[in-house]
């Protein structure tokens, strides 16, 4: 038994949402805190898992702020570390009509980036039986060398490695760029969480099997790989198979979080059911769950204290 389910690195930033006009006409922005790991973590805690995270805000009220919402959550914080000369990174959200986003970053640098390889708690990489990660922590040094230092170590205990590209174009002055630390993360996990437009940017394929068949053959470390197509849906390929399972209609407000809820409720049953020899009738299951919890999550304003419970997931699955 190692003491933590999830270990997840990366970025801890806050999210500023659309809240409406103020009595003046201007636009009301609410502080939500938020970053993808972050949030994967905050969906697994609601579903009875152990989990850490690892990472960097700024000593300042917002990076204060950050520290106290994952403590909330009971996600172990001791990886969590504070940095006195950079700000906590900043994300302005704009939502358009149908939920989608725009993102703004104000983080040339940000304090996620300042997370260096000397900074690791390696009894939280290593003490887990799945390691999670992202992106946004390759765009720069030093976060980049932080997490592929924390990949090989959870790699070399035994961890499970998952991976979202989660990408996000401002972040990055070259899409060359994003595109070779993408394929690196791809090179190195076991279960792949990818979204319909990340798999037309990795591959150039807009038919989602040509283009995981493509993914599978070049990465065959790949076990599991599930792409997420918003409201229509998700896929899941495993060995030979190709699974789809429709998206639930909901009033959606916006889709802050969507994806890594639906990562985190993948992670959640590979915990409950492993890697091996999965069934259709499984993985099928698998994805509606991860499909409902998704959805409840778009009808929320915010991410990591907008997960929904097991029982909100369940009874939006038998209505």
């Amino acid at each position: 038994m190692k003491p933590f389910d999830v270990t997840a690195l990366g970025e801890l930033l806050i999210d500023f949402t659309e809240s409406g006009l103020s009595p003046q006409g201007n636009p009301l922005l609410e502080v939500n805190p938020g970053g993808a790991p972050c949030n994967v973590l905050s969906m697994l805690q609601n579903l009875g898992h152990r989990t850490a995270f690892l990472g960097k805000v700024g000593q300042d009220s917002f990076g204060n702020l950050l520290t106290e919402a994952v403590e909330r959550r009971d996600i172990e914080t001791r990886g969590l570390l504070h940095d006195s000369e950079v700000h906590t990174t900043l994300a302005f959200v704009h939502t358009l009509p149908g939920g989608d986003r725009e993102f703004s970053f104000y983080r040339k640098p940000g304090a996620d980036i300042r997370l260096s390889e000397a900074d690791l708690d390696r009894e939280l990489v290593q003490g887990c039986r799945i390691f999670h990660f992202g992106t946004l922590s390759l765009t720069d040094e030093p976060a980049r060398s932080a997490t592929k230092a924390a990949v090989r170590l959870a790699r070399e205990a035994g961890a499970i490695l998952s991976f979202d590209p989660n990408l996000r174009e401002p972040l990055w002055d070259d899409l060359e760029a994003a595109k070779a630390q993408i394929a690196w993360g791809l090179s190195q996990c076991h279960i792949l969480k990818i979204s319909d437009n990340e798999l037309l940017f990795m591959t150039g394929e807009r038919d989602f099997a040509s283009g995981a068949a493509r993914l599978k053959a070049q990465y065959p470390n790949i076990r599991l790989l599930n792409v997420t197509a918003g409201p229509d849906g998700s896929h899941c390929f495993y060995g030979d198979r190709h699974l789809f399972a429709p998206g639930l209609r909901v009033r959606t407000i916006e889709t802050t979080g969507a994806g890594d809820t639906f990562c985190a409720c993948v992670l959640h049953d590979v915990l409950e059911r492993g890697l091996d020899g999965r069934t259709d009738e499984s993985l099928l299951a698998m994805l509606r769950f991860a499909n409902a919890a998704a959805a409840i999550v778009t009808t929320r304003k915010g991410a990591l204290n907008s997960m929904p419970t097991r029982e909100e997931i369940l009874s939006l699955l038998e209505a």
